[in-house]
C-alpha cells in the first residue's frame, strides 16, 4: 500500500500559541507608536488547548498538522536554551501521535528572538550559524524520528515585501500584492523604526527582523541560514524530510506580459532554487493569482471577488503554482499553506473543495505532491492586521477562547478520507 496523502491544516506559533513575550514581534507590538493594529496578547491560546485544537483536527477526519516552533521560546536569551519549552513542545508531538496526525514542524515562522535582532538579525550572516545551532539543539532535544521539518517558512517574504515598499514609492499600492498581513502607512512606520531602534539596540537602517524588508543580496544571508539547518538536521536526524516554504503567486500573462511574467517568477522561485535542489521537499505556499502585463503585476479588476487580504479569491491557483515549480524543482512538493480570509464560512468550503481539486488533478499527472495544508486551523493573529481576518477551520471566541469548529472542518477532512 503507497504512503498516504497528507491532509491537514496548518498554524504559527505567534499567531496562535499567545505571550511570547521574548520574540521580536512582542517588542514592536507592544511599543508607543507600534504599526500593528493590536497586540497578540493571550493569542487563541493554543499554548494550553493545543490538545482541543489538534483532537478537533483528528475529529474531522484529517491525518496532518503543521505548526511550528517558536526559537523565542527555546531560546530566549542567546546560547541559553529552555528545556521546559522543548518539553512543552514534545508533549505537542505525543498529541499529534496519540491521534494518528503526522507532525510537519517548521523551525521558524516570521517571529524570532529580540536578541537576534541586535545582532544583526535576518539581514546579517550572523544569523546563519545561531539558527542552524538551533535546529541541531531542537532535532536533538525532541528525541524522536521527526517525519518532516520545513526550516524557514516564506524564505523569499522580505524580498516581495522589499517590492511592494519599492511599487508603493512609484504608485501606492494596497497590500494585497504580498501574502501576510502588513501595515503600510509610511508615517507610522517612520515612528515605530525609531522605537524599534531603541528597544532592539541597533541602528534604525539595521532592525532586519524577518518580516522587514531584504534585497536579495540580503536573501543570501536565509539561504545559507537554511543550507546550514539542513546538514545540521540532518547530522542528527538522517532519515527527517527536510525543506523549505516559499510565497508564490500564479503570475498570469497577458498578450503582452510575458517576458514581466517570467521576471517576476525568477525573482520569486529561481533565484531561490540553487539553494533548495538538494532539498527533500518544497513546501509551496500560495494564496492567489496575478494578472501580468509589461507594466507589471496589476491589481484585481473591479468585478473579481476579493478576500479579506485584498487579493483575489482564485483557487485554481495552487494547482497552476505545483505544475509551475514541478517543471523545476525534482524533490516531492507540499502544499504547506492554501487558504481563503473570508467571514462567509459557505464561500471556505467551496474554496477548499476547488483548490484540492486542482491538487489532485496534479496528482492524477503524476506530479510528485505528498500532501494539503489549509491555512489555518484557528482564525487567529493575522500580524500587522490583527484578529480581524478570519482563515480559520476553527472559530474562536477570544473572550472565553472557546473554540467552535466550522463546516469546512469537516468539508477537509472529507476529503482526507
Amino acid at each position: 500500500m503507497g504512503k498516504k496523502f497528507l491532509v491537514g491544516a496548518a498554524t504559527a506559533a505567534h499567531q496562535v500559541e499567545g505571550n511570547n513575550i521574548h520574540s521580536d514581534n512582542w517588542v514592536m507590538e507592544n511599543l508607543e507608536h507600534s504599526t500593528f493594529a493590536e497586540r497578540s496578547g493571550d493569542a487563541v491560546d493554543h499554548y494550553n488547548r493545543y490538545e482541543e485544537d489538534i483532537k478537533m483536527l483528528a475529529s474531522a477526519g484529517c491525518n496532518a498538522y503543521r505548526f511550528s516552533i517558536e526559537w523565542a521560546r527555546i531560546e530566549p536569551i542567546e546560547g541559553a536554551f529552555d528545556e521546559n519549552e522543548v518539553s512543552h513542545y514534545r508533549k505537542v508531538l505525543d498529541c499529534c501521535e496519540k491521534n494518528n496526525i503526522t507532525p510537519i514542524i517548521t523551525l521558524h515562522h516570521f517571529s524570532s528572538p529580540a536578541w537576534l535582532i541586535g545582532k544583526g538579525g535576518w539581514g546579517s550572516s550572523y544569523v546563519e550559524d545561531a539558527f542552524a545551532r538551533y535546529a541541531e539543539y531542537v532535532v536533538k532535544k525532541l528525541d524522536r524520528e521527526l517525519p518532516y521539518i520545513c526550516t524557514i517558512n516564506e524564505a523569499n517574504m522580505g524580498f516581495q515585501l522589499q517590492k511592494v515598499i519599492e511599487d508603493m514609492m512609484k504608485s501606492m499600492q494596497r497590500e494585497g500584492n504580498v501574502q501576510v498581513g502588513v501595515n503600510m502607512d509610511m508615517s507610522a512606520v517612520m515612528l515605530s523604526l525609531e522605537e524599534q531602534a531603541k528597544a532592539f539596540g541597533c541602528d534604525k537602517g539595521q532592525i532586519n527582523t524577518f518580516l522587514a524588508s531584504r534585497s536579495q543580496e540580503q536573501e543570501l544571508f536565509v539561504m545559507r541560514a537554511h543550507r546550514k539547518a539542513y546538514q545540521a538536521i540532518k547530522k542528527v536526524s538522517p532519515n527527517t524530510k527536510v525543506g523549505i516554504t516559499l510565497s508564490l503567486f500564479d503570475y498570469q500573462p497577458a498578450e503582452d506580459g510575458r517576458e514581466e511574467a517570467e521576471r517576476l517568477w525568477e525573482e520569486d522561485f529561481r533565484f531561490y532554487l540553487s539553494y533548495i535542489k538538494e532539498d527533500d521537499f518544497l513546501g509551496v505556499q500560495n494564496y492567489s493569482r496575478k494578472i501580468v502585463t509589461s507594466a507589471g503585476a496589476m491589481e484585481p479588476a473591479e468585478n473579481v471577488p476579493l478576500t479579506q487580504m485584498g487579493y483575489e479569491d482564485y483557487p485554481a491557483s495552487i494547482g497552476h503554482v505545483l505544475r509551475k515549480v514541478a517543471r523545476e524543482f525534482r524533490g516531492e512538493l507540499m502544499v504547506t499553506e492554501n487558504g481563503i480570509a473570508t467571514d462567509d464560512d459557505k464561500r471556505r468550503c467551496e474554496f477548499i473543495r476547488e483548490a484540492y481539486a486542482g491538487v489532485q488533478s496534479c496528482l492524477k499527472d503524476g506530479l510528485p505532491v505528498i500532501g494539503y495544508c489549509y491555512w489555518s486551523l484557528l482564525d487567529n493573529f493575522e500580524w500587522q492586521a490583527g484578529f480581524g481576518k478570519t482563515f480559520g477551520l476553527i472559530a474562536v471566541d477570544r473572550s472565553t477562547q472557546r473554540r467552535t469548529p466550522k463546516e469546512s472542518l469537516q468539508v477537509l477532512g472529507a476529503l482526507a478520507g
